[in-house]
Formats: C-alpha cells, structure tokens, sequence
C-alpha cells in the first residue's frame, strides 16, 4: 500500500511539473472553457434577462438550471481536453512504453494520473466559476453543497477519463474515439452534479442528497475500476 501511493505521487508530481512548466490549462484550457461559457451566454441571452427580469420562483428555478448545466458542460469538455492532453504526452514521447516496463504499481499510475487531472479540473472550474458570476449572475446559497459536488464530481470526471484514455491511447483514432467513449460514459455524472448543483444555487438542501449519492457512487466506481483493471488497460492499448 505504501508504494501504492508513492508511486502515485510521483505520477502526479510528474505530470503537474508538466503541467506548471507548460501552464496549458491557464493558457489553453481554460480560456477554451470560458469561451464556451461565453458563446452559451450570449445565444441565451434573451432568455436570461427575461427570467432575470420576472421575480417568480419558476424564472429562479429555470436561470439556475440552465447556468448549472452551462458551467457543467463547459468543465466537460475542459475535462475532455485535459485527458487528451495528459496521454497524448505519453504517447509522443514513448512514456507508456516506459510506464508499462517499470516497476511502478498500475494502481499507483492511475491514482496519480487522476489526481494530476483532477488538479487541473480544479483550477478550470475556478475560472468557470467566476465566469458564471458574471454572465449568469449565479447566486450559491448553500456554497458547502456546492464546494462538495464539485470535489465529487471532479474525482468522478477525472477517474472516468483517465480510465479511458488509457485504453484510446494507444490506438491511432484516439482523438476522436475518446469522447465518443467519454461523454455517454460521462452522462448519468454531468446529469447529477447539475441537479446537485442547481439545488446548492437554489438551496435546496433535501433535492441535492439524492444526486450526492449518486456523484459518490460514480466516484467510487470508476475509481475501483481504475485501482483494479488500469494496469491491464496499459497492456491492451
């Protein structure tokens, strides 16, 4: 277990030395996701300060779902791009080869990797945050739930797109067979952190634990699945 998770630190350290050396998630991705944000802003505009304008619980309800589903779909495909990226290092430069002849666990690789990923989701959804202040004017009146559904849904994301990166990685087609692997895979999760999320908006406390459980049961699965299958993913691909 202890060389579970030193191996697993030194796959994070090294992909976020990438990471901070390259600073693609401050120039690229996160600029890539906030643009998104502002494309969906402006093609919605009119419903948004219409609902803004009207004072019923029904607009409230409606402008927090729709912000709620706008910001998780930007940090989709901010995820998509960041395990993208993550991989396709490794295939440049004939590190899977390298991770695959080592001595390192595969456990250890996929922790690592997840949480380098993760790391990077947590940054872009900061960035998106903000974002979402300004063009949806988002209101969180429950920011713990919040806070929590983000971490849930990021280890969720993170764990779910290392595990199919690994196995499109290797093959030729892999930029385009990833998110059609990725995004079905990744729907029940988008679906439950936009409820959880519209909830915390909306504070509504007794609507967002059902979809906290879910977030929680996708979480732990993938990230079994990972611990347990990544290492023969890394052979097959």
């Amino acid at each position: 277990m202890t060389d579970l998770w030193r191996d697993a630190v030194l796959v994070a350290r090294k992909d976020l030395a990438i990471e901070r050396r390259s600073k693609v998630t401050l120039s690229q991705i996160a600029p890539f996701a906030a643009l998104m944000l502002v494309l969906f802003a402006f093609s919605l505009d009119s419903l948004l300060i219409r609902d803004l304008n009207q004072s019923t619980s029904t607009n409230g309800v409606a402008v927090s779902t729709v912000s709620a589903g706008l910001y998780w779909l930007a940090v989709l495909f901010g995820a998509l791009v960041a395990v993208q990226r993550s991989f396709a290092l490794e295939v440049a430069d004939g590190g899977r080869d390298g991770l695959r002849l080592s001595s390192l666990d595969p456990a250890g690789i996929f922790l690592g990797k997840a949480f380098a990923i993760a790391a990077q989701l947590v940054v872009l959804q900061v960035v998106l945050f903000l974002g979402s202040l300004l063009f949806f004017r988002t209101e969180v009146r429950s920011p713990g739930v919040f806070v929590l559904v983000a971490l849930l849904a990021t280890t969720g994301l993170a764990a779910t797109g290392t595990c199919y990166g690994a196995l499109a990685a290797g093959l030729r087609v892999r930029d385009t067979l990833l998110p059609i692997l990725y995004f079905p895979v990744s729907a029940p999760l988008i679906l439950g952190a936009v409820k959880a999320t519209t909830s915390a908006y909306l504070g509504e406390l007794s609507e967002a634990w059902p979809w906290v459980r879910l977030l929680v049961l996708f979480a732990v699965i993938y990230l079994a699945l990972g611990v347990l299958l990544f290492g023969q993913l890394l052979e097959d691909s």
